[in-house]
């Protein structure tokens, strides 16, 4: 009896395990074609972004010159009279965000991330990890608050030429925003510099400093561009903080101080409702958008070149 009892225990477990097996072999098969699917999806969603833009593009420029549009300094398409459509203010207002948000970003991240790098302790790791990550996870709306409400107000006692609306306040505050991705992206890069070039250099008679800026530095330079790159393209991605503290002016001027728009926040703008389907002002849209994704392609194939020249391998 309790052979027979043994036996049945011994095949119903090699049933079981003829199941599993089956199973495991149907998760297999699958997998492959799940993974690939996963990856269709992604290139078709960016064929269908881009198709879209360059077709509602091609619209706008039926209705407006190119030349018009890529070398015309005044940007006017509410005008009832006599519509401009120049994008240079609107590109004018996004470089001059991008640039004042990377004079505060790329000093302060890349200096946070040495000190991570090579000489913070576990401990103040530790602590100072929650705090970025805290930092990256504000909504982009409550920086804009910021922007207009604390930090203008700041600015205005030293720059009393200020406006309310002005390029420096959203730049710095962008500037911000950025810090964790160059911080963290720069110190993972740091990090993966192997430790015996860090003991060689000591060895040699270098200071920590010279072996931070003169070796770590330069051995992980492909990885500090790809996160100033991704950095650039959040700060001209920017869209809330430029919305709510740069203003609606577009000019095509060097002047900081003044209320500027930016690409992104013209997109807002018109997608709020204030034009109509099938207008000139309703397709603009699509051609600015289209001008912000030539803008970040761009970028992307510069610093991929960058990143190709000076990677380190180890």
């Amino acid at each position: 009896m309790a052979q027979d009892i043994g036996r049945v225990h011994v095949i119903r477990h090699l049933i079981e395990k003829s199941r599993d097996r089956k199973i495991k072999k149907m998760i297999e098969k699958m997998m492959p074609i799940l993974l690939v699917l996963a990856a269709s999806v992604c290139i078709a969603t960016t064929f269908g972004i881009l198709f879209t833009l360059v077709f509602e593009t091609f619209e706008f420029f039926q209705r407006v010159s190119i030349i018009e549009y890529f070398f015309g300094t005044e940007w006017y398409p509410f005008s009832s009279g006599n519509p401009s459509f120049g994008v240079l203010p609107l590109i004018m207002g996004t470089l001059k965000v991008t640039i004042i948000a990377m004079i505060v970003a790329v000093p302060f991240g890349l200096a946070v991330a040495i000190y991570l790098s090579e000489y913070a302790s576990g401990r103040t790791r530790k602590f100072i990890k929650p705090v970025l990550e805290i930092l990256a996870g504000v909504p982009t709306i409550v920086y804009g608050f910021f922007a207009l409400t604390f930090v203008t107000p700041i600015l205005q006692i030293f720059i009393p030429s200020l406006k309310l609306f002005n390029a420096i306040s959203p730049g710095i505050v962008v500037g911000m925003m950025i810090l964790p991705s160059i911080i963290s992206l720069s110190e993972d890069a740091m990090n993966a510099v192997p430790n015996a070039i860090r003991e060689g250099a000591l060895a040699l008679g270098a200071t920590k400093l010279e072996v931070a800026l003169k070796v770590v530095l330069p051995a992980a330079f492909s990885g500090i561009i790809a996160s100033i790159v991704l950095a650039i393209s959040r700060a001209i991605g920017e869209t809330m903080i430029v919305t709510l503290a740069g203003g609606a002016m577009p000019s095509f001027d060097f002047s900081v101080t003044g209320s500027i728009q930016t690409m992104t926040a013209y997109i807002v703008q018109v997608s709020s409702g204030d034009a109509g389907y099938g207008t000139v002002i309703y397709y603009s849209m699509y051609a600015v958008g289209f001008t912000l994704f030539i803008f970040t392609l761009l970028m992307n194939f510069i610093a991929h070149k960058i990143s190709k020249r000076f990677r380190e391998e180890y």
